[in-house]
């Protein structure tokens, strides 16, 4: 076989319909749009439209609450931080904060996040002292487990009591 003789598997590319060139192409004058109105005119916005009838978007009930000042953080498993500290990313010995983890990358950089919350997916193997905004119950027992120390910036949301009776 020669560099020439090289040839795509049959079918292995499908040539598109030109579209719009003359009737004898089978997809000519309308170029598969039907006739006339707005839907064969280019930049048609029809969206959710029902011919005047009033859309089902707007009539079903709009259900639950979106909270406008929600805080979400950004998830670190303790399985990640352990291999970012083996692959020489984190160092163990120093102490760890968000900084770090973003700079790094373990953590990604996106503003949306209002800070790290430690997860205790994987399994942590060595003593580190990390401050993050937040950690779970089992991280943060994990964590002095090996031997290091979780410090959280953000205080945990009170437990609400419910009624008394």
């Amino acid at each position: 076989m020669k560099l020439h003789e090289i040839r795509d598997n049959p079918g292995a590319r499908h040539k598109s319909k030109r579209i719009g060139r003359g009737i004898g192409s089978g997809k000519g004058k309308t170029g598969g749009r039907g006739v006339k109105g707005q839907k064969a005119r280019t930049g048609v916005r029809l969206n959710g439209f029902e011919g005047g009838q009033l859309p089902i978007y707007r009539r079903l009930p709009k259900r639950g609450f979106v909270n406008p000042s929600r805080k979400v953080y950004a998830p670190l498993n303790l399985g990640a931080l352990e291999k970012a500290i083996e692959a020489g990313r984190l160092p163990a010995d120093q102490p760890i904060d968000e900084a770090m983890l973003r700079a790094s990358g373990v953590v990604r950089k996106a503003t949306k996040y209002a800070g790290v919350r430690l997860l205790a997916k994987g399994e942590i193997k060595r003593p580190v002292t990390i401050t993050v905004s937040g950690a779970g119950a089992a991280a943060s027992a994990a964590v002095p487990a090996a031997g290091g120390s979780v410090t959280t910036t953000v205080a945990p949301a009170a437990a609400e009591a419910g009624p008394s009776a």
